[in-house]
């Protein structure tokens, strides 16, 4: 049999630049997707087929699919990688960002996996891998938009894994905790700009702040963790639902689950 085929999204840095990497070093054909193909040169150069798609755009989708079919006639691995993290008070975040998240984390996912499934069911096999989070789990103020996107992602594996079972495809969550890329930077840098001149600056640049020590320092987990994981759930012949690994995410999730939410709050309010 052929090579199995792997769509990386997101693949020009941190999480989805190391699974491409690592799925091409277990033996598949791997095309790593980002909006800007001149950031895919470095992943190139590692024997990683480069594509540009942009979730934002149904033309960029359908092209992209379209082009790695044509090619390969197949696609069996989809790793839904490509988010980002819009931080701010839910009353300063303008409703065009707050979409544009939501269009990038929970649309452009879905629209992905609805473009690949007929194929996958057409071969009776396929792993659709979302990279979810903790903070599909939990919740943190000035994160609202983003928790809301990784809710939504949850819930939407959960009921696409229940319909595409029959047909020999797994749906697959990630969770990972802190990883020690730029998203958390990104994420501090919106917050300070979302909350500039507001009520909530104070506290927002408090956190904000502290955000970009975290993603500063060395406590965080690298990205290769989260890379792991998304090769074993491509390989295994019986992949978990789920996989909850990196920096805080099973203390902070195991809390969530035994604590009231009061109790939770304080403990969120404290971090």
């Amino acid at each position: 049999m052929s090579k199995r085929v792997a769509l990386v999204t997101g693949a020009s840095s941190g999480i989805g630049f190391d699974a491409a990497i690592e799925l091409k070093n277990k033996g598949f054909t791997v095309y790593g997707a980002a909006r800007r193909v001149e950031k895919l040169k470095e992943l190139a150069s590692k024997g990683v087929k480069t594509i540009q798609l942009d979730v934002t755009i149904e033309e960029s989708m359908i092209n992209c699919v379209d082009a790695i079919v044509k090619e390969e006639g197949r696609i069996d691995i989809l790793v839904n990688n490509a988010g980002y993290g819009s931080y701010g008070a839910i009353e300063d975040v303008p409703m065009e960002e707050a979409r544009r998240q939501i269009e990038v984390n929970v649309f452009g996912l879905a629209r992905m996996s609805q473009l690949v499934l007929p194929y996958m069911r057409k071969n009776k096999f396929g792993r659709i891998i979302n990279i979810s989070s903790m903070g599909g789990k939990i919740y943190t103020s000035f994160g609202g938009w983003y928790h809301a996107t990784k809710f939504a992602v949850e819930a939407l594996s959960d009921c696409m894994r229940l319909e595409v079972e029959e047909f020999g495809i797994d749906v697959v969550l990630v969770e990972p905790g802190g990883i020690k890329t730029d998203w958390g930077i990104i994420a501090a840098d919106n917050l300070k700009k979302a909350s500039k001149g507001g009520a909530y600056q104070k506290s927002a640049s408090k956190s904000a702040d502290s955000m970009k020590k975290m993603y500063s320092g060395n406590s965080l987990s690298d990205p290769k963790i989260i890379a792991n994981a998304i090769v074993k759930a491509a390989t295994a012949r019986k992949p978990k639902t789920r996989y909850l690994l990196g920096f805080g995410a099973k203390p902070s999730v195991f809390l969530r689950r035994i604590l009231s939410d009061r109790m939770f709050d304080r403990i969120a309010r404290s971090i």
